[in-house]
């Protein structure tokens, strides 16, 4: 039997957090849609509290040796789930700084390719320094990634690539193409305190209207990391099969997917770019219908300071495109307070480009959470362990 119960927080909780801090196997299911950075050191304080977090991350990036590895291979980009593979892996334990290490190491990309590919075979030999370092039965399972990787990496660019990026890619191959296999042997491997996984596992791109009119593909083309910062505002984003055709593609989560949505007991649109990584991350078809059917609330924490991809976004704004996004799997029925109930933010610290509406946002029937988020270690940004102690006082 299943009751709802409602009940007074404080944010933060002493109590409650130390609870948490005591029993981190017990915490909370706190779940998030995001991609790989901006949650990094937030995903790493967590760990102290609960080893129950869940993390998806979107597969769509385009940019940097992600897209080399998506070109040669035609695969969903797994750079995102290795950084948080790696920021919520268990450091404590013999032989996960190593692997830490080795995961985050990047060949260079100034030398030639005999200089590479020498180095890679002293990778596959376990002669490499990193490789050596890391104990057994460790080191044998990613020499067989190596391994398999030689075997089809065929006339692959090894310049800048990431060797983390390069076992997970054996191992997907190694697994017929299934991602999920891969995950799992590395959260074992390094004791992953949480859950991470992609949205969805297929080989497509973000497609965005501008403003302006103009069509973009690619999320290389929209974080304004690795080109210029777009010119106009975004429009609207979908999803399409192809780097050089806006053509939009219908993708559609797995049963998998939904049960681990339900399963949380908090649902976070966390900072990030906001577009790139956390709207992504809601376009394939049922992902706003699975938040709609859990009954655990829903909280949005807006980034403090710029997003280069909310031009000419207020803070209302970017709350009615997260509705929109959220509800677009049956709009007449999914209601606001199904996907969305708090915002949370820092009035006092933080900078919101057009400030913060509570009327309009409170119009929608949505709470706002206003309370200390950004440190003066941390300004402008919300600092990761008071954004983490206001998340799990919300559980």
């Amino acid at each position: 039997m299943r009751i709802k119960i409602e009940r007074e927080v404080r944010v933060p909780d002493p109590i409650k957090l130390e609870r948490y801090r005591r029993t981190p196997d017990l915490g909370p299911r706190i779940l998030f849609f995001s991609g790989g950075t901006a949650l990094k050191k937030t995903s790493s304080v967590l760990t102290q509290y609960t080893h129950n977090s869940i993390h998806v991350i979107t597969p769509f990036d385009s940019g940097g040796s992600s897209a080399v590895i998506r070109n040669h291979f035609n695969m969903l980009a797994v750079g995102d789930i290795r950084n948080r593979l790696m920021a919520l892996a268990d450091q404590s334990v013999l032989g996960n700084p190593e692997i830490y290490r080795l995961f985050s190491y990047r060949l260079p990309s100034d030398a030639d390719e005999n200089e590479l590919r020498a180095e890679f075979e002293e990778m596959m030999e376990c002669k490499h320094r990193l490789v050596r370092d890391i104990p057994a039965p460790m080191r044998k399972i990613i020499r067989n990634h190596f391994i398999k990787f030689a075997d089809i990496m065929d006339d692959f660019n090894l310049r800048g690539a990431s060797i983390g990026n390069i076992i997970l890619t054996a191992g997907y191959i190694s697994n017929r193409r299934h991602i999920d296999p891969v995950i799992y042997i590395f959260s074992k491997l390094v004791e992953v305190r949480g859950t991470v996984r992609p949205t969805v596992n297929k080989d497509v791109h973000l497609a965005a209207e501008l403003e302006d009119g103009t069509f973009v593909v690619g999320q290389h083309l929209l974080t304004g990391k690795e080109a210029s910062p777009i010119g106009s505002g975004i429009k609207k984003l979908w999803l399409a099969e192809k780097l050089g055709d806006s053509t939009p593609c219908a993708v559609q989560i797995r049963e998998k997917m939904t049960k681990l949505i339900n399963s949380a007991e908090l649902i976070c649109y966390p900072l990030g770019s906001f577009y790139s990584s956390v709207v992504a991350n809601l376009l394939p078809e049922g992902i706003g219908r699975a938040v709609s059917e859990s009954k655990c609330p829903k909280v949005f924490t807006p980034n403090t300071g710029t997003d280069p991809e909310l031009k000419g976004h207020s803070l209302t704004d970017q709350i009615n495109k997260l509705l929109y996004y959220l509800r677009k799997d049956d709009p007449e029925n999914i209601e606001i307070k199904d996907v969305l109930n708090f915002v949370l933010v820092d009035s006092v610290n933080g900078i919101y480009p057009g400030g913060i509406d509570i009327k309009e946002i409170n119009k929608l029937g949505i709470r706002v959470i206003d309370c200390e988020l950004v440190s003066e270690k941390s300004t402008p940004y919300l600092d990761p362990e008071l954004l983490s102690q206001a998340l799990l006082s919300l559980t």
